[in-house]
């Protein structure tokens, strides 16, 4: 028999509400991602990202995944625009979501260099995007077909989004309570290195209360904000921090859309109706931008009970259907709460292993400097040769790659291919990478005396990365007064 807890629950997953906030999601969604793939034709991305000829990076598992031949990703980033297009007109929304959560997500997966975490989070929203009800107001679909129209949508699509949002913020929060993080670093070095960016006030990026600051601010910010903006009381304060939050870091970081993608996935936390009370209030103290034009009812007023539930049906009813989708939310979303914890089944520290790193929100945590020489060695005959691989490599590759030790591997197994194939045999391939993690001293990575293309590739522990020894260095006091002097100089 069903305990009443469990039908209560039940029954609010499936209870309608406002459909507003899910039609502005879409059309936020949809409008950034458009902007995105604009992005990348005009910063000129795609022809050395995926067209020119060189080694590609594969996550594991997806090895398979090749790009289009000759200029077929120009076709696949039209493809994605056309989709956002009717995703935004919400024009057979549902097809058009699906073919761009796919789309975005092939492309996603074709190269590991270019891993961004706000690049997954869209992977995932894609495709959560496929499962609620977005076109069912402000769209093409709901005019071409009435009966599709309605006014709400039911709950569990509001804490669908609501909650992949809040995994992303939490989990960003609890990964900064990290020992480095907690002694300014790598902000300390982040900031410096902007100063010179902002001349007026750039001076005080070298002030440890400045550093502290942000570090312990981003922080507090992660793991308060989605609280603050769930509880009225402190919902305007969560949302001027939200909002100061994301536009600084998009003047200091070069994060592309990913400010205003959190900013536009930040307002779901208000009430659902927020779109709504917004419009009433331009409404009633704009009336000139409407030109005195009559709005229409269901704009600008809130759908009746009565309409809410006409237009979600039954919500007590337990269709097999709705079995089927609360147990692949749930699932789901119990992936993504241990997801993020993977990397404690690893020794070491991640941010220097990288095992465990990637999907687990953990943004901003280290910076890496350093340079990788592979050295092929053939054991017939004793001959070997020395290979940077700046010459087969984009600049970001060769960055990622430095401080990555499971792109190492993959590199050093595409050097022996390379080698083999052009008959020299079984041969051996070494690394010596030099890395320095958030400031400390340069040390090795990787065991120099391991034979990696004998290592095969695993989601185990590689017993070949090498433990981090370095400390942390103090910061040094003289950074600002050079900084200062720098300044003077370059004025004179």
């Amino acid at each position: 028999m069903e305990s009443p807890k469990y039908r209560s629950l039940r029954e609010r997953l499936f209870a309608p509400v406002d459909i507003a906030f899910l039609v502005f999601f879409r059309l936020g969604f949809a409008g950034i991602m458009l902007w995105e793939v604009y992005r990348y034709f005009s910063l000129g991305r795609i022809k050395p990202y995926y067209i020119e000829e060189g080694f590609r990076f594969k996550y594991y598992g997806f090895g398979w995944i090749e790009p289009w031949p000759g200029d077929g990703m120009y076709w696949h980033f039209y493809a994605m625009g056309a989709f956002l297009v009717c995703m935004l007109v919400g024009f057979c929304y549902r097809v058009a979501a699906l073919l761009f959560a796919c789309a975005f997500t092939y492309m996603f997966l074709l190269d590991q260099a270019y891993y961004l975490n706000h690049f997954y989070l869209v992977c995932l929203i894609s495709f959560l995007m496929v499962l609620v009800p977005a076109h069912r107001a402000w769209s093409v679909d709901a005019w071409l077909r009435p009966r599709l129209r309605s006014q709400t949508v039911p709950t569990w699509s509001l804490w669908l989004l609501r909650a992949q949002i809040g995994i992303v913020y939490f989990y960003g929060g609890l990964a900064k309570m990290g020992p480095d993080w907690l002694r300014g670093e790598p902000m300390r070095e982040w900031l410096a290195d902007r100063a010179g960016k902002f001349p007026a006030f750039g001076h005080y990026f070298f002030e440890e209360w400045v550093v502290y600051g942000f570090a312990y601010g981003g922080m507090l910010f992660d793991l308060l904000v989605v609280p603050l903006l769930l509880w009225k009381p402190t919902r305007w304060l969560g949302f001027l921090w939200a909002l100061s939050f994301h536009l600084i870091n998009n003047q200091l970081f070069n994060i592309g859309i990913f400010p205003w993608f959190m900013l536009c996935a930040t307002l779901i936390f208000l009430p659902p109706d927020f779109p709504k009370r917004i419009w009433r209030f331009l409404v009633r103290w704009f009336p000139i931008l409407f030109l005195g034009k009559k709005v229409e009812p269901h704009i600008a007023t809130p759908a009746s009970p009565s309409n809410l539930s006409a237009a979600i049906g039954d919500s007590g009813s337990w269709t097999l259907g709705r079995r089927v989708l609360v147990t692949f939310l749930g699932l789901y979303l119990l992936a993504q709460c241990l997801i993020p914890f993977r990397h404690l089944l690893y020794p070491g520290d991640v941010n220097w292993t990288e095992e465990g790193h990637r999907f687990s929100w953990r943004m901003k945590l280290r910076g890496k400097d350093g340079g990788a020489v592979f050295k092929v060695v053939q054991p017939s005959t004793g001959r070997f040769w020395e290979f940077h691989p700046e010459g087969n490599l984009t600049l970001k590759q060769v960055e990622e790659m430095a401080g990555r030790p499971d792109m190492v591997l993959q590199f050093a197994h595409h050097l022996a291919w390379a080698f083999g194939k052009k008959g020299y045999g079984e041969v051996e391939v070494y690394a010596n990478v030099m890395v320095s993690l958030n400031g400390r001293e340069p040390e090795l990575m990787i065991d120099p005396k391991v034979d990696l293309a004998k290592v095969k590739r695993s989601l185990a522990h590689n017993t070949w990365i090498l433990p981090l020894k370095g400390e942390l260095p103090k910061p040094q006091p003289n950074r600002r007064a050079n900084y200062v002097y720098e300044q003077k100089e370059a004025a004179e």
